[in-house]
């Protein structure tokens, strides 16, 4: 994890040049829609820069979670800019340093392609999310077009070997393993996007969407 850590602070200070982008043209409303839905007790894992926080309804109570220093350090900025009190906290999503059922809500953004074992992290969440908790997830996905997704996997060599960057992967069909209830999925851009809100289930079931 050092060396992941270390790719992302140097990452850190282009980051938000580069997502800009990125997120006109393919995610585009994607941080609203995960960041609305959030209420009481929210932690953010891979917390970033702090481009959520302007999203988040007023009265949550918000800590963030990222790998990187780096990140951490724009982030208080960004959140001493937009007068937020948030608690944020260097940490390992495969290994949330929070007791079991902490929280209300935990929300994700564009941050499961990048940790190492995705089934990990989200154990985690499920473990420090209360009894019916909510999760919202963001994240680019293995499109359904096959010729798209050739070119992701080519493209991936680089971002994987970069920052450890997956652009494949797809967290929903692992959330009835790891103990979620899907409420909510919408899959957009050529199926290359995708946005997940579900709850902590008493007991793992099925997956819902496509």
């Amino acid at each position: 994890m050092t060396d992941l850590r270390d790719r992302w602070n140097e990452y850190s200070r282009r980051y938000d040049r580069d997502i800009g982008f990125l997120e006109r043209l393919q995610f585009a409303g994607g941080r609203e829609w995960v960041c609305t839905q959030a209420a009481g007790d929210v932690l953010e894992v891979a917390v970033g820069t702090g481009r959520n926080f302007a999203y988040y309804p007023a009265g949550v109570r918000l800590t963030g979670l990222d790998l990187s220093p780096g990140m951490l350090a724009i982030a208080r900025d960004r959140a001493a800019g937009l007068r937020l009190d948030v608690a944020l906290h260097e940490g390992d999503a495969q290994a949330l340093p929070f007791a079991g059922g902490s929280f209300d809500t935990v929300v994700c953004t564009l941050g499961l392609c990048g940790v190492p074992d995705e089934r990990s992290a989200l154990a985690e969440m499920h473990r420090v999310l209360r009894p019916g908790g909510k999760l919202l997830l963001l994240d680019h996905i293995g499109s359904r077009h096959a010729v798209l997704r050739c070119g992701q996997r080519l493209l991936e060599k680089f971002t994987v070997r970069m920052i450890g960057d997956h652009l494949t992967r797809r967290p929903l069909p692992l959330l009835g393993a790891a103990g979620f209830a899907v409420i909510r999925s919408e899959r957009l851009k050529l199926g290359t996007v995708e946005r997940v809100a579900a709850v902590k289930a008493a007991r793992p079931g099925p997956t819902s969407g496509s």
